[in-house]
């Protein structure tokens, strides 16, 4: 069976799925091609990748190494997990608010979350919409 490019970028979905707890009986039927970029990157333009580094996110199941897809066309809402430059320095971290103010958490106890002051300059430069990483 030859493979060609195309194949590559729109693998067969199973629609049945997979069970994760007891094995359950395999369904004959096989789905339509899933579209993977299309899928993870709805907005092409406004969509970058960002390698992550440390582990102060690991509570939301983003580790070390991972690859953030971020989409700059979102519009960051509370409880959003978004890549931000506070003070000239990249971070991800969860974005919630306190008083009007925004705040940015980490999702490990060992971090101390960041209170963002009047004369902080903070820029959200994108909402994570995915997490890449191996099992």
């Amino acid at each position: 069976m030859e493979v060609e490019s195309k194949d590559l970028l729109n693998p067969l979905l199973f629609e049945g799925g997979v069970q994760a707890g007891f094995p359950s009986p395999t369904d004959e039927e096989v789905g339509n091609h899933l579209n993977l970029l299309q899928m993870l990157v709805p907005h092409p333009v406004a969509t970058f990748y960002v390698r992550v580094k440390g582990d102060s996110m690991q509570g939301a199941g983003i580790f070390c190494g991972d690859i953030l897809i971020v989409d700059r066309s979102l519009t960051p809402k509370d409880k959003d997990v978004v890549v931000a430059v506070v003070n000239k320095e990249f971070t991800v971290k969860r974005l919630s608010y306190q008083k009007g103010r925004p705040i940015l958490l980490a999702e490990n106890p060992a971090y101390s979350p960041i209170y963002c002051k009047a004369e902080d300059e903070l820029e959200i430069w994108g909402v994570v919409t995915f997490v890449l990483h191996k099992p």
